[in-house]
């Protein structure tokens, strides 16, 4: 495959992703910057858009000082992922999901470093895996957090 190509397929990728949106829950202060915002650990939620009763809880690190307060420094690849059910499981309009899909990305950096989720389907054992891990163009990170949403027998998911 040539290097523009290479170059170019995670941001076409990421322009398929599913909208999904955060929705801050809390942050702790972890350096103090005299200068610009603390670094910090922020957590935030995700609800899963194609399976209702389900939201994924992702904490990462933010940096900050003057990079990230003028959006330019680069966050650390660290991020956790805790997956769980908040509701009745269920599949809006009843389409099958995909064997793996990215449910969310975010820019974790000014162009090239992304945190990605993705959700994959175990239908041997009814469940859905959630994976968390960041990318940059070039080279990826192997740091990477799986949390596991185990569905009722009653509610088989629907794969393609």
């Amino acid at each position: 495959m040539p290097k523009i190509q290479r170059l170019l397929l995670p941001l076409l990728l990421t322009a398929t992703a599913a909208t999904v949106h955060a929705e801050p829950i809390g942050e702790v202060d972890t350096v103090f910057k005299l200068i610009g915002p603390d670094h910090k650990i922020v957590v935030e939620a995700y609800d899963d858009p194609k399976v209702a009763g389900v939201t994924c809880y992702v904490s990462r690190a933010k940096t900050g000082g003057i990079k990230g307060a003028l959006g330019v420094a680069e966050d650390k690849s660290d991020a956790s992922i805790a997956c769980r059910q908040v509701g009745p499981i269920s599949f809006p309009g009843g389409k099958p999901l995909p064997k793996q899909e990215e449910m969310f990305s975010e820019r974790i950096s000014l162009v090239f470093k992304r945190l990605r989720v993705v959700r994959m389907v175990d239908p041997k054992r009814n469940a859905l895996v959630y994976l968390t891990y960041s990318e940059r163009v070039i080279e990826g990170s192997p740091q990477n957090s799986v949390t596991v949403v185990a569905v009722d027998g009653g509610t088989p998911i629907p794969v393609k």
